[in-house]
């Protein structure tokens, strides 16, 4: 990897961009070698398009970033290990937003093909969402949904199915919304605002989650309950979509 500091204007965050090299060196000591200019000290947005950080590789990051008076503040990737692996550090993630004009052409008021759920016969298929939801977005989807980001306080996301989260979900959730009773939530950082499967509704917990531990929300005796996530991602004869969202 070779590590590129960018000192931005004062205000703006840093950033600090990791592009593989040939010799597949460490990012990390990569990162300590760009430290080593003494860029002044802010806020630093990590950039790792398209490499696979562990979460011990981007804890020793942020720990080098700390040292040299900087604070890490997001994580930009196309890597769904760099995004799970922000999200066990707390670190807001997202992918990078779409080329500007990824989408000419298209009629105003269209929804661009990429942002529509695919449908086999009357299965509905998964919708996969690239990216942060942030105060104000409101994302549904017309079956399941896996979410690759966070969702943020005043942000909500809505399914017929399963909401899954992977990253911090702090906004509201809403799952199984036609009715569904069976449908869960599932969250690296379930800690929402408001839970919802069917029609029932509980607060988020309090309580710190356990380090390291997805937790998943399902409706029993009509009471929606929290427990530690199973290594089942989807429900028996759920598939994954070839859709995708992406959002800034």
């Amino acid at each position: 990897m070779a590590a590129v500091f960018l000192a931005e204007a004062p205000g703006q965050p840093h950033r600090l961009v990791l592009n593989a090299t040939p010799d597949g060196a460490s990012g990390v000591e990569e990162v300590r070698y760009a430290l080593g200019a003494s860029p002044p000290p802010g806020w630093v947005e990590l950039e790792a398009l398209d490499l696979s950080l562990t979460l011990p590789q981007l804890r020793a990051i942020q720990e080098l970033l700390d040292t040299a008076g900087h604070a890490l503040l997001r994580v930009v990737s196309r890597s769904d290990d760099t995004l799970v692996a922000a999200a066990a550090l707390g670190v807001e993630s997202g992918w990078p937003p779409p080329p500007r004009n990824a989408e000419l052409g298209a009629d105003p008021g269209e929804i661009p093909a990429s942002a529509v759920a695919c449908t086999t016969g009357q299965e509905l298929e998964f919708l996969i969402h690239r990216g942060t939801l942030r105060s104000g977005d409101h994302l549904q989807a017309p079956g399941s949904v896996l979410l690759l980001g966070d969702v943020n306080p005043g942000a909500r996301i809505s399914a017929a199915g399963d909401v899954l989260v992977w990253g911090r979900l702090r906004g509201v959730a809403h799952a199984g919304c036609q009715g569904d009773d069976r449908a869960r939530i599932v969250a690296l950082q379930l800690r929402p605002l408001q839970l919802r499967i069917a029609a029932a509704v509980a607060r988020g917990p309090a309580e710190p989650p356990p380090p390291g531990l997805a937790e998943e929300a399902r409706l029993m005796d009509g009471t929606i309950r929290i427990d530690p996530a199973g290594p089942q991602l989807l429900r028996p004869g759920g598939r994954l979509s070839a859709a995708e969202r992406f959002s800034g």
